[in-house]
């Protein structure tokens, strides 16, 4: 029996890791996390208020047998490392995993590695440590406070709005969205017009009269500049420059999914999906190997090993001219700087290489991430700017140009960027130029682009709220809960999420807000770091908190339900459009008096006639999601099977005869067919 056992979270990502450990070690995975909030106590919420926020956990429903299996290998082995995701999350989901297995510290150990390769997990034994208690106290923070805002934000509107959620950041998220609907909605375009003279050679635009900055907002200007100006023009000015263009830092889990929406046309939740089979192993024949570093990451650092052996392969491939420098980003606040940049674990596996062993989707997001972070350690491009200023009766026209004199880590990264050159010919201060044609043109100005989920999270980093790791889930759930809608891949919030934002904005602007959601991202920092109390942070916000959901529930007024237009067949009243766990449904509306429900004839299926009425059985399902058989007359006739009745009466006391199990049995009596 292996003597020792690794637990991670996935499991294609144990049996990579199985491959590398000799026979003393034994490789299982959790299947990520086990335990979570149960849905006690007050409110449902799983924590004790009064005891600081202390949270009661349970096994996640399903997980038991995983459970039971980690606890039988733990018993036959004689030490236990705890390698779950090198982050917040995955410290927590080891702390679940020592508490539920009944771990010590003297039978077990946490080890952190930022690559699925042989070298790296090998490395990480050679430095077990303890559970980080910060690091689980931050993580487990953030979803209590998820928790606590998405129970009592979310029953609130679904009980007095269209909307069926809410969250901590997601709501920040829609409200950005929302706002900048409105900014386009109050926008008012104005008119502008364009003057550009056309060389054979060149194009120049007017931009000013005797040196200062000119608008023309209407044709009768720009006729009137026409008519003034003479088809030659005297070169005032020849500016010419060389500028360095830098490469850009290695990838982060925000500007990966921000280059690779905008370059492969992917969303987050693909690329994140993509990611982290990259990274938790591919079967590249000789070996399967974790093909990119971790990739839930604020950092841009690469390690010194991987510098030394990229910095040695641009020499050898390109030249020493190629060879950049390694580039230190200045910290931003709220970066988790634990681990390294998006990277390949080897510059050796090149694309081509690889592309044999990954699918299109796959090959297409390994060499982006590859020659990301291959061009950040490549020398600049140098460019040649050239800006020719034309003077033409005191008006001012101006030209530019610009040439790539060294490509420098454009050589193998120019796929992904716009460079290109604009060529310009050679002219001298004082020449005169006849130009072909001088034409005006009419402009609109733009209301602010609607955001596309690139720029959507570039603006969610910036303005600090949530973390890079969750935004796919973010722009998933605004999605799905019918918050917005999708035009060429741009967000428009749907009247739902018109109202969402409202109703929230009424009671809880000071919570949900850019500036409060970023302020508890760095709180929550404060907390993995050891400098507050992480019990303090939840006591100061639920006492801001809970007084202004008990006020929105006695005060918000309450969203009348949709009238079909029919009237209940029971009662008279009018029929109304309900929302139910199970979605959308139609309902008297004078419940609780009267429970009737319309059928869907789209979603109905019937199964036989019902024997106690005029009605049909039907397929339907319980609130707990489970299958049933019942009259489609319900309330008035209450007949219903928990099995499937086939239509045949019993012959001994003529109840109905039901499937179970392969064989055909009466509903109430013994007999068996």
């Amino acid at each position: 029996m292996p003597k020792n056992l690794v637990i991670v979270e996935s499991p294609s990502k144990s049996k990579t890791i199985e491959k590398y450990l000799g026979k003393d070690y034994k490789v299982v995975s959790s299947k990520g996390h086990i335990r979570d909030l149960a849905t006690s106590g007050k409110f449902g919420l799983g924590v004790d208020i009064e005891d600081h926020f202390k949270p009661n956990y349970k096994i996640i429903r399903g997980k038991k047998k995983d459970v039971d299996s980690l606890k039988k290998d733990c018993k036959s082995s004689d030490f236990i490392y705890l390698a779950t995701d090198p982050d917040r999350e995955g410290e927590a989901i080891s702390y679940h995993l020592y508490e539920e297995l009944g771990l010590t510290e003297e039978n077990s150990k946490r080890i952190v590695f930022n690559e699925v390769t042989k070298n790296a997990v090998l490395e990480a034994l050679k430095h077990p440590r303890k559970i980080d208690q910060d690091l689980v106290n931050s993580q487990e923070t953030r979803r209590i406070l998820d928790r606590i805002i998405g129970f009592r934000l979310s029953k609130l509107m679904q009980s007095k709005t269209s909307g069926s959620s809410a969250g901590r950041v997601q709501s920040v998220a829609l409200k950005l969205i929302v706002d900048r609907e409105r900014e386009r909605e109050a926008f008012k375009e104005e008119e502008y017009w364009t003057i550009t003279a056309q060389f054979p050679e060149m194009e120049a635009d007017l931009f000013e009269f005797n040196h200062k900055k000119i608008e023309i907002k209407n044709e009768n200007q720009a006729n009137q500049i026409l008519e003034i100006l003479d088809p030659t023009f005297v070169v005032e000015k020849v500016e010419k420059k060389e500028k360095n263009k830098y490469s850009p830092m290695p990838f982060t889990t925000s500007t990966l999914q921000q280059t690779a929406s905008n370059k492969l046309n992917m969303n987050a939740r693909k690329i994140m999906s993509l990611a982290q089979k990259l990274y938790e192993g591919i079967d590249i024949g000789s070996e399967t190997v974790g093909l990119i570093t971790y990739m839930r990451t604020d950092s841009t650092r690469l390690s010194n090993d991987f510098t030394g052996e990229t910095l040695s392969y641009i020499q050898k491939e390109f030249g020493k001219d190629y060879v950049g420098s390694v580039k230190v980003a200045k910290k931003k606040d709220n970066v988790q700087d634990a681990h390294e940049a998006i990277r390949p674990t080897s510059i050796q596996r090149t694309p081509t290489e690889m592309k044999p062993y990954l699918s299109d989707d796959e090959f297409k997001l390994y060499r982006l991430i590859y020659y990301r972070a291959l061009a950040s350690l490549m020398s600049p491009a140098k460019i040649n700017h050239t800006t020719i200023i034309l003077e033409n009766q005191n008006y001012q026209f101006k030209a530019t140009g610009s040439i790539i004199t060294f490509d420098g880590y454009l050589k193998i990264y120019k796929d992904y960027e716009d460079t290109k050159d604009k060529m310009i010919p050679s002219i001298t201060q004082d020449q005169k130029l006849i130009s072909e044609k001088i034409i005006k043109e009419q402009h609109f100005t733009q209301p602010p682009a609607r955001y596309t989920e690139a720029t959507l999270v570039k603006a969610m980093e910036e303005l600090g709220i949530g973390r890079p790791s969750t935004y796919a889930t973010i722009m998933g759930n605004i999605k799905d809960r019918g918050y917005v809608n999708i035009d060429q891949r741009r967000f428009i919030p749907t009247d739902i999420g018109f109202e969402v934002t409202d109703k929230l904005q009424e009671f809880f602007s000071h919570i949900i807000n850019v500036e409060y959601t970023a302020n508890m991202e760095t709180n929550l920092d404060e907390i993995a770091d050891g400098k507050i109390v992480w019990y303090e942070t939840l006591e100061k916000f639920y006492q801001e908190f809970e007084p202004s959901v008990e006020e929105a529930f006695n005060k918000m007024e309450k969203k009348a339900p949709e009238e079909t237009g029919e009237n209940c067949p029971n009662c008279n009243h009018p029929l109304v459009k309900r929302k139910g766990r199970y979605g959308e449904f139609v309902a008297c509306s004078n419940f609780p008096e009267c429970k009737y429900i319309k059928a869907d004839p789209k979603e109905e299926v019937i199964v036989t006639d019902c024997p106690n009425c005029d009605g049909k059985i039907i397929e339907k399902k319980s609130r707990k999601g489970k299958i049933f058989y019942g009259c489609n007359q319900y309330p008035t006739c209450k007949t219903a099977y928990w099995d499937q009745p086939t239509g045949e009466k019993c012959p001994e006391c003529g109840n109905m005869l039901v499937e179970k199990k392969d064989k055909i049995k009466c509903s109430n009596c013994d007999f068996e067919k």
